[in-house]
């Protein structure tokens, strides 16, 4: 059977994962705090049909050898964690990080998950949630009758009670950073998991530590730059298209061989 058939097919199968994670990306555009994937490859196993050095007499040596690759794979989906763009709302719960770190949010099991996005609001109990109305780790609660919400870039909340002059301090944002960031495990809703690849969550006021400030009424959109995933995605069609026409190049020398036998 001729090899080249399956090289192709590893070729094939490669480029249309890395498709599906150009798409994924370019589908995220418009989401705050997304972070795009890339595609990681790696050749696989060789067959070594002569050893490079191999002795071909009792002189001499062969300077190369002859080593036969096998195809590739996709190693991996690695995180990019560079900052996107920043828009201004004007809304006092937008928050963004300027640098690194990841907001903490706990889910209702109670496990601490990770996210970039600050598009936060208040629930019924006047505590501030995510989008899908899961609280933040601080679990900070705005006092009733609340007219104005200020965030420093320490993540200090101050609240401005009606009818009183002077803001109340009801909390502070924490946030934290990894070793590893690419190591986060995505679970969708913009959270991520902590794994043993991430390492442990390393927390801190935001502006210390290496830890990014915050910025109030502003979110940070999604790094996926358009102009690069289409040309990304040409690439991948043309590369796609080079395996099947190796294919059908191998399936007219099989043809060959089989009619001239």
């Amino acid at each position: 059977m001729n090899s080249a058939l399956w090289v192709s097919k590893t070729g094939l199968a490669a480029q249309d994962l890395r498709m599906a994670t150009i798409s994924n990306n370019l589908a995220n555009v418009s989401t705050a705090g997304f972070k795009k994937d890339r595609a990681v490859f790696e050749d696989l196993f060789y067959q070594i049909q002569r050893q490079p050095g191999a002795q071909a007499d009792e002189l001499n040596q062969v300077p190369t050898g002859i080593q036969v690759g096998t195809g590739v794979r996709i190693n991996g989906t690695q995180k990019v964690f560079t900052e996107g763009s920043f828009e201004t709302t004007g809304n006092e719960l937008d928050v963004a990080i300027v640098g690194q770190g990841f907001f903490q949010i706990e889910s209702p099991d109670g496990e601490i998950l990770y996210t970039r996005n600050g598009q936060f609001q208040v629930n019924s109990e006047s505590l501030i949630v995510n989008g899908n109305g899961l609280p933040l780790l601080q679990n900070i609660t705005l006092p009733d009758n609340t007219t104005k919400v200020s965030i420093g870039t320490d993540g200090t909340v101050s609240a401005v009670i009606a009818d009183e002059i002077d803001p109340v301090e009801v909390g502070q944002i924490l946030t934290v950073n990894f070793v590893n960031p690419a190591g986060l495990e995505a679970l969708g809703g913009n959270l991520y998991r902590a794994t043993a690849a991430s390492g442990e969550a390393i927390e801190g006021v935001p502006g210390e530590d290496a830890l990014g400030e915050v910025q109030q009424a502003t979110i940070e959109g999604s790094n996926v730059s358009v102009v690069d995933e289409m040309v990304n995605m040409i690439a991948v069609q043309r590369a796609y298209e080079m395996n099947a026409k190796v294919v059908s190049a191998a399936d007219e020398m099989l043809r060959f061989l089989n009619q001239s036998m």
